[in-house]
């Protein structure tokens, strides 16, 4: 069996994370959702998706493809059902297909629950049930390496995981809302306090005197400092000062700079409306808590401040005092004042300059792709200051 995960018509609710890869690379909990089925299954997994990804991440035709909601996040009850699927069956909730063999015309309803992503901000909302889910399917049959004895365990040590590369010293873990996975060549610096759920991805630290609350997710090969609640570094991406983040989420290759901070909740304490792409306006996210959802690749200078629910999209450059606009477009250069187009070639060599410093380049593929977003985001360039709340 191959699988490949099938984008529906809600992929622009994930943007602008979802400008750079498919819903099925994105990653909530520990794993990205294309791992989840891969090791759950044991199969291989592509994706079908948009046309100018397709280069990056190209579908594998399969005469035994089984097709799923790229929404979609793995069960073992799913996975028997799935896995029954005859030739032209599919399952269906509530009039969303879940996944489908051949034509899938002959549908099933599929009676039990499933946790499926609806909107950007589930990446967050739902981060502590996936992140339980992939702790336990991760840590099955195996043993944890030694925990040093200059760290402080609150709740059950057993839900607590190091790979044996891993360093964690002079620090709090607190398991009492959930399990901490620390993975091969992390770091948790001396003074740290971590609450679960918690993950920290392969060759990234957390800095002295870090605070983070649960459920939170750092991706491989980022630097987090400061207090940290709630939030998911895709991977990749620097919060590596003082500073508040909370309800966050960064896409890759990524930089807040020293004293970045968002604000998670209204002074009013009304519910947050973010900027939508596929509706081009604001739009509620029934949440009370939201910071900000930032895309690839960009970044903000010293002491920003993002006011509650501000969306940045690609590659953008934010400077300056005061609150950025709540949206920013991709490719922008600029903040509070105003800003001006993100030169594309200017853009694509701080990138490269970006990759080179973790040893990558920047392809060509990634160079078109990013070119094409370039593009087609240039519209939002334009009506910016009219969108602005």
């Amino acid at each position: 069996m191959h699988i490949i995960l099938f984008e529906d018509d809600k992929h622009q609710e994930f943007l602008p994370l979802t400008f750079t890869r498919p819903v099925g690379d994105l990653r909530v909990g520990i794993l990205k959702i294309s791992e989840k089925w891969s090791k759950m299954m044991n199969v291989s997994v592509s994706h079908q998706t948009r046309d100018y990804l397709q280069e990056l991440f190209p579908e594998s035709k399969s005469a035994d493809a089984v097709y799923i909601n790229a929404r979609l996040l793995p069960d073992e009850a799913l996975i028997e059902a799935i896995s029954s699927l005859k030739e032209n069956e599919s399952l269906v909730k509530n009039n969303v297909l879940l996944c489908k063999k051949g034509n899938g015309k002959d549908a099933i309803e599929y009676a039990q629950d499933v946790l499926i992503l609806d909107k950007v901000t589930d990446l967050f909302s739902k981060n502590g049930e996936a992140l339980q889910r992939d702790f336990a399917l991760l840590t099955k049959g195996k043993k944890s390496a030694s925990l040093h004895e200059s760290n402080t365990v609150i709740g059950d040590k057993n839900l607590i995981f190091i790979e044996e590369s891993a360093q964690v010293y002079a620090s709090t873990l607190n398991t009492l809302s959930g399990p901490i996975f620390i993975d091969k060549d992390a770091e948790i610096m001396e003074g740290s306090h971590v609450r679960g759920p918690f993950y920290l991805g392969e060759h990234s630290q957390l800095k002295m005197g870090s605070k983070v609350y649960g459920p939170t997710t750092i991706g491989p090969h980022s630097k987090v400092g400061g207090e940290v609640s709630n939030s998911i570094i895709q991977g990749f991406s620097n919060k590596g000062h003082d500073g508040f983040i909370g309800n966050t989420i960064m896409g890759e290759w990524c930089n807040l700079g020293a004293d970045t901070n968002t604000s998670n909740l209204k002074n009013n304490y009304s519910g947050v409306r973010i900027w939508n792409y596929g509706r081009k306006e604001y739009a509620d996210t029934g949440l009370t808590f939201c910071g900000l959802i930032m895309g690839d690749h960009s970044k903000c200078s010293i002491n920003t401040m993002f006011n509650t629910g501000t969306v940045v999209g690609v590659a953008a450059n934010i400077f300056g005092g005061d609150f950025p606009p709540k949206h920013v477009p991709s490719f922008s250069w600029g903040g509070s004042s105003g800003s001006t187009e993100y030169d594309l070639e200017k853009a694509l060599q701080t990138a490269e300059r970006v990759l080179s410093r973790r040893g990558l380049p920047l392809t060509a593929s990634d160079k078109k792709m990013l070119t094409h977003i370039f593009k087609m985001t240039q519209p939002d360039r334009a009506s910016a200051t009219q969108s602005q709340e």
